[in-house]
């Protein structure tokens, strides 16, 4: 089951990942697909304010990944906009970077062609005029709670009316 949020700005961006960092606390793999410029890294960014990191945070296109060492846990963001071969994953030492405790921000993961472990959680941002549209699809259990727990703390944060409080209870 997938959801679906509009978000106008790119302030707007960054407090949804502010959100959705508050349930990435215990690692996960995060893997964000979306044109050039629909706002891929300004999500990541918001995450990364959730825990606690103010500097600048750029994409990571030219060196693949960008480790972030947090008081809270390692932070791991690639960009494999410029993977020119999947195989290249193996000489940066993938899989070190994907243990369960640490938190992996994936953009462009469709380049890796497979070569990347499963995500807990996908997200796709579509741009539409000046807004963009941000679309979750959990695809593990942990997935699931990271999605159920965003959602509802996006809604109440936005004071958003008429909707009940998400809860999805299909299995995944």
């Amino acid at each position: 089951m997938e959801h679906e949020v509009q978000l106008k700005n790119e302030g707007d961006t960054i407090r949804f990942g502010a959100s959705l960092g508050e349930f990435l606390l215990g690692g996960g793999r995060v893997y964000i697909k979306g044109n050039l410029g629909a706002g891929k890294t300004t999500l990541c960014r918001g995450i990364l304010r959730k825990f606690g990191f103010f500097g600048a945070v750029k994409s990571p296109t030219f060196t693949l990944v960008e480790p972030y060492e947090l008081e809270t846990g390692t932070i791991y963001h690639f960009d494999l906009y410029r993977l020119a071969d999947p195989d290249e994953l193996e000489y940066i030492g993938m899989d070190e970077y994907f243990e369960v405790c640490n938190l992996c921000l994936v953009e462009w993961p469709e380049r890796a062609d497979g070569k990347l472990p499963g995500a807990d959680l996908e997200i796709e941002l579509i741009l539409k005029n000046r807004s963009r549209d941000i679309i979750l699809r959990p695809i593990t259990c942990k997935g699931k709670t990271i999605c159920e727990n965003t959602m509802n703390s996006w809604l109440v944060s936005e004071n958003i009316s008429g909707r009940e409080v998400f809860r999805e209870d299909e299995s995944i």
